[in-house]
């Protein structure tokens, strides 16, 4: 894959792709907006696109544009998907391991159940590694409902949307935000 193919350019891309039957045809400023930057940089962008053979570009009439991804442009498409997905997979994996390990911990330390504090997008593996180490699974979306002292025998988790400065935590808690930043700085 070409390490000059930014985040920007896959957004525009895309874009073009999946707006590809769409009547009328995407504009500049469209593209712009939905990849949150200048009109002048998505011009740019648009024209290194092109340059790549990436896009083909026609001229309706003197003030309208329209953009056609090519095979090549698509099978970019393809190559970042798959990257994104390949690198998905492996931070799942690491998570996994990672919340697993401490609820592993947990259930040697006789932990009984597990609070998961706030809306994640790890619930299920936090719910599976529960069920795998024989503990209750218990969740809350209300963050301020279990701050207070809970049970001895149950692990709070807090959902890596709620910042670990904003509590105090418990002797039996962690961060998933926390837990994440190692896992990525160790990978």
């Amino acid at each position: 894959m070409n390490n000059s193919f930014t985040d920007i350019e896959y957004v525009i891309l895309e874009s073009l792709y999946a707006s590809a039957r769409q009547v009328p045809p995407l504009r500049q400023r469209d593209l712009a907006q939905i990849a949150s930057t200048s009109l002048g940089m998505t011009n740019s962008i648009l024209k290194r696109l092109a340059q790549k053979g990436w896009i083909s570009v026609k001229r309706l009439n003197s003030r309208n544009i329209h953009y056609v991804v090519t095979k090549e442009g698509f099978n970019e498409i393809l190559k970042r998907s798959y990257g994104y997905f390949k690198r998905t997979i492996k931070n799942v994996v690491l998570y996994k391991d990672a919340i697993d390990g401490a609820i592993e911990k947990a259930a040697e330390r006789k932990i009984k159940a597990v609070l998961l504090i706030g809306a994640s997008d790890l619930e299920f593996i936090v719910e599976h590694s529960c069920h795998h180490h024989g503990l209750s699974f218990l969740k809350s979306a209300d963050k301020g409902i279990f701050t207070g002292r809970m049970e001895k025998q149950t692990l709070m988790i807090y959902a890596e949307d709620i910042r670990a400065a904003s509590l105090s935590p418990e002797k039996n808690s962690y961060f998933l935000s926390q837990l994440l930043i190692r896992v990525e700085a160790s990978s």
